[in-house]
């Protein structure tokens, strides 16, 4: 009986350094390795590769979280609701990274359960990507490289507008968009989606990509969108434009004091809904602990109820 005690003891304290460990590396801001898992449901879109690319795609760990960079090659993984559930409604998930990774879990397949489960048809879309170094140690060198601290204003009472910020070159990550929305039309009836209940939904650099979608694609009819602590500057509204959901926190480097692009949507005479959240910082995701941010899906899904996307007579 002592024996066994004395494993007992010993198991439940290597059980908790697991916890621990796990616990630790989850909050650890470190980058490690991490190996190319293998996204058996992913569908190649078929949209080509990247120009002076010589590194091949390689996934890391950060805050617990999967990423993957120099992707030359974009996918599309849908995720089902359960058989029954299904709503007819579709949202493409475009997660973020500065254009340089993508935060695949955190931004990307989490998300795209959480959609599934409210009965929404959701599609992660892995986008293509500026080129990285192709050593981890480089890339990491990089990423912890010293940054300037932002300038202050010499005069805070003057109200400036804030200038609009140089668009990168997002020709390849608008052809993914494209693409991955022309397959979810074309393949609507096996998915059980509804064509004119379409959205989508990018955060940080991913939601820079569902602007840049809305405000340039000719091939995309998108019903709804939601750009979630993207930029914040003021844009030229379509007049086709689809109603926006839009989310941030104060604290986000993001923001900045900016309305601009609620300003335009409104001035627009678009639907818009704003939430200006006390805190979450950037990257919060579906949530981090002991944060305001943290209702934000809940409106979200709110929000498209009220606004009859959610509805299988929506489309009657």
């Amino acid at each position: 009986m002592l024996y066994s005690r004395k494993n007992l003891v010993k198991t439940f304290i290597l059980v908790c350094l697991t916890l621990y460990a796990e616990s630790a590396m989850a909050q650890d801001g470190t980058i490690y390795p991490l190996d190319t898992p293998s996204e058996p449901n992913a569908i190649l879109l078929g949209t080509g590769g990247v120009d002076d690319q010589p590194a091949s795609e390689t996934w890391f760990r950060q805050w617990g979280d999967p990423m993957a960079r120099n992707i030359t090659v974009a996918t599309l993984t849908p995720f089902l609701p359960e058989p029954g559930k299904a709503n007819g409604a579709a949202v493409i998930v475009a997660p973020g990274g500065g254009f340089m990774w993508l935060s695949m879990g955190n931004e990307g397949w989490e998300v795209a359960e959480a959609l599934a489960a409210q009965g929404i048809t959701a599609f992660v879309l892995k986008y293509r990507l500026y080129p990285t170094q192709e050593s981890l140690d480089d890339f990491t060198a990089w990423m912890n490289r010293p940054r300037p601290a932002p300038s202050e204003s010499s005069d805070a009472s003057k109200e400036e507008k804030p200038p609009r910020p140089q668009q990168r070159d997002l020709s390849n990550q608008l052809e993914d968009a494209e693409a991955a929305y022309a397959m979810i039309v074309d393949r609507a009836d096996e998915w059980g989606v509804d064509t004119n209940r379409i959205g989508m939904i990018g955060f940080s650099a991913g939601a820079g990509l569902t602007m840049h979608s809305t405000l340039n694609s000719k091939t995309m009819k998108l019903a709804f969108i939601g750009p979630i602590y993207g930029g914040m500057g003021p844009v030229d509204v379509p007049k086709d434009a689809p109603p926006m959901f839009n989310a941030i926190a104060t604290d986000d480097f993001l923001f900045r004091g900016q309305f601009g692009v609620i300003d335009s949507w409104y001035k627009a005479g678009i639907p818009v809904e704003f939430h200006l959240y006390q805190n979450g910082g950037h990257g919060f995701g579906l949530g981090n602990p002991n944060r305001t941010s943290n209702r934000w899906f809940d409106a979200f899904i709110h929000w498209l109820d009220v606004n009859a996307f959610l509805s299988t007579n929506s489309g009657e």
